[in-house]
């Protein structure tokens, strides 16, 4: 089973509300808020930061795939539509908005259990994937620092490539700074004698 998840409800009909909240405590997990409007929605995941949204479609004041696309712009929580219908259209707008699973009235304990298991693993890989792009993009940035610096120090002191990188190495353990900051730090010292 997965670890016990706060999960936010957002559901109009209240004795669909009351039955998905058994199930999701049957689950092991806490109902972190209910909702019974689009905005209450929205307020409640940006106050309460659940681990989970399971939200109808159709919400009164704001629709469910419109409250998940606002919630998103504030904080990406992993979410789950439910509708009382299958549709094409809708379902690929929920996809476009983020919505990682889409689950069909009447919903039993079973595909609520696999909805909640499959949002999560697809939520965790993005998550994943995130991470690996900034990163990424981390260690292009400070590429960028070293080879100017590097293209500096060759210059200036005339020292071939290797050189300049040796000399860059030993400065950054000498000053026990990361390689990238010492490179930023001759770079702005550099500037200030053009």
């Amino acid at each position: 089973m997965t670890k016990s998840l706060r999960i936010l409800l957002a559901e109009d009909e209240y004795l669909v509300l009351m039955g998905t909240k058994a199930y999701v405590e049957k689950l092991g997990h806490q109902v972190a808020g209910v909702a019974t409007d689009g905005e209450k929605a929205v307020e409640l995941a940006i106050e309460k930061k659940p681990d989970l949204v399971i939200m109808d479609i159709n919400m009164p004041k704001l629709d469910g795939i419109d409250a998940i696309k606002k919630i998103n712009e504030t904080l990406y929580i992993p979410s789950i539509i439910v509708s009382g219908y299958h549709d094409e259209k809708l379902i690929n707008r929920a996809t476009e908005e983020g919505v990682l699973y889409y689950l069909l009235k009447p919903i039993d304990i079973q595909d609520l259990k696999i909805a909640i298991n499959i949002s999560l693993s697809k939520f965790e890989e993005f998550k994943k994937l995130q991470d690996e792009l900034k990163s990424t993009k981390n260690a292009l940035e400070a590429r960028k620092y070293i080879e100017k610096a590097k293209g500096i120090l060759m210059e200036k002191m005339n020292l071939k490539e290797a050189e300049a990188m040796k000399r860059l190495q030993k400065l950054s353990r000498d000053k026990n700074k990361k390689l990238v900051v010492i490179a930023k730090e001759l770079i702005e010292a550099d500037a200030l004698f053009h």
